[in-house]
């Protein structure tokens, strides 16, 4: 696998583009209520973002006044924020989330839109809470946006689920319930033809992630079911989860 694993040129440039399945996450509606979180979460502090990506959340956050530092796998993803106003002014370190150490200390790590779910072990997700951990100062606090597994929608012994159907998009997720591990299949209507991309992830449990944060030495703050603070109960399709570092 290139240094920039799944996320190539075409992953970037398609990531920049808002394709129809990540418009809705690029609206001022939906990046607002994150950055006004985020800062209020990072107390003045500087901040941490794993997988900062072409700077969706990091840019706007810098905005507000924020010291925001990144990690990311991907080069050509970097060099879309880097181009972007602002995007030259944030430090960031290319390597892999669960394992590259940058300089200095931290009140805020966060890691949003599933993308722990790009870590394809446990053992890497549980080294990305060591990570994070690490980067923290005391008391500083780790915040990571997740979907919770769908698998209620998944009929006994199916493996695939249509999550969209488009005149130019086709989404597909594929389930290995026994292992964790899924694959999102992406079909895409480009100069009049259909090409295919995959890329595998590693569904996670609430559950699951209190206990990795817990070995690293930190315990849950929060769990809400969006980033305004909507209850997190068994119907939520995701969760913003807090946990503060206490060793």
């Amino acid at each position: 696998m290139e240094p920039d694993g799944f996320f190539d040129d075409r992953a970037a440039a398609r990531y920049d583009e808002t394709s129809p399945e990540l418009a809705a996450a690029f609206s001022p509606e939906s990046i607002e209520p994150v950055v006004e979180r985020l800062a209020e979460l990072a107390r003045g502090g500087p901040a941490l973002e794993l997988a900062i990506g072409t700077g969706r959340i990091a840019l706007p956050l810098a905005a507000r006044g924020v010291e925001v530092h990144g990690i990311d796998i991907s080069r050509a993803m970097v060099r879309r924020l880097r181009d972007k106003p602002g995007g030259a002014d944030i430090p960031v370190t290319i390597g892999d989330m669960a394992t590259t150490r940058v300089p200095g200390e931290f009140s805020l790590v966060y890691l949003v839109f599933n993308t722990i779910d790009n870590l394809t072990t446990q053992q890497a997700q549980a080294a990305c809470f060591r990570n994070a951990a690490d980067h923290l100062l005391a008391e500083g606090l780790l915040v990571i946006e997740v979907g919770v597994p769908d698998l209620q929608r998944l009929p006994p012994g199916e493996r695939f689920r249509v999550y969209e159907a488009g005149t130019d998009h086709w989404g597909i997720d594929e389930y290995d319930v026994e292992s964790q591990h899924m694959v999102s299949h992406h079909f895409e209507r480009i100069d009049g033809g259909w090409q295919l991309s995959s890329t595998p992830f590693r569904f996670v449990w609430p559950s699951e992630l209190d206990l990795m944060a817990s070995a690293a030495g930190m315990r849950l703050l929060e769990r809400w079911a969006g980033w305004k603070g909507e209850p997190f109960t068994a119907e939520s399709a995701q969760h913003v989860s807090v946990w503060q570092k206490t060793s």
